[in-house]
């Protein structure tokens, strides 16, 4: 995946320069999808016409405000925003508040960013995991290492025993929303 940003970006650079006839006049509407901010990770593209990426939709819900404040805590926004495919297990505010007092306070902190990153790295997974294709049984490993079970019962799909309330495609993948946080063994 780098060696095709890394090819994209000298692709872009090289038409960028090569275009340009020597004049420094600037053109209108050039691309749809533009950086807002020099040095910016893919976070930073502003496109209006694409389908959502799984940050873009995690930030318009009012039900994930915490794990959006996780994710941005943890930097792992551009990450997330990159093309994917991910599956992202999404727990709801609900969720973290289930967790003991003061454990979501104490993992926002600098020092345990790499805590937080391994929580949130355990709710992902490289590749796109539909509901409908998952099996009673089936272990999938994280981005972290570690590995969540799948178990259904009846329509019902649940990982690690928290159940998936919906699902939400995105233009990098797929959201499964859960009211539980899943937490690294």
């Amino acid at each position: 995946m780098k060696k095709n940003a890394i090819l994209l970006s000298g692709l872009v650079l090289l038409f960028a320069t090569g275009c340009s006839n020597g004049n420094t006049t600037e053109t209108e509407n050039a691309s749809p999808a533009t950086v807002t901010e020099t040095g910016a990770g893919q976070s930073a593209v502003q496109d209006e016409t694409s389908n959502p990426n799984i940050v873009q939709v995690a930030v318009g819900s009012k039900d994930h405000s915490t794990l959006v404040a996780a994710v941005k805590a943890a930097e792992l926004v551009d990450a997330l925003s990159n093309a994917g495919p991910f599956t992202v297990f999404a727990p709801t505010n609900a969720a973290f508040e289930k967790l003991p007092a003061g454990t979501v306070d104490d993992l926002l902190k600098p020092e345990k960013k790499a805590d937080l990153k391994n929580i949130l790295e355990y709710h992902t997974y490289v590749g796109v995991l539909k509901a409908e294709y998952m099996q009673d049984g089936q272990e999938f490993e994280q981005v972290n290492g570690g590995k969540v079970k799948i178990t259904k019962k009846d329509d019902k799909v649940f990982v690690n025993g928290s159940e998936v309330v919906a699902s939400i495609v995105t233009s990098n993948g797929i959201i499964h929303v859960i009211n539980d946080v899943l937490l690294p063994k």
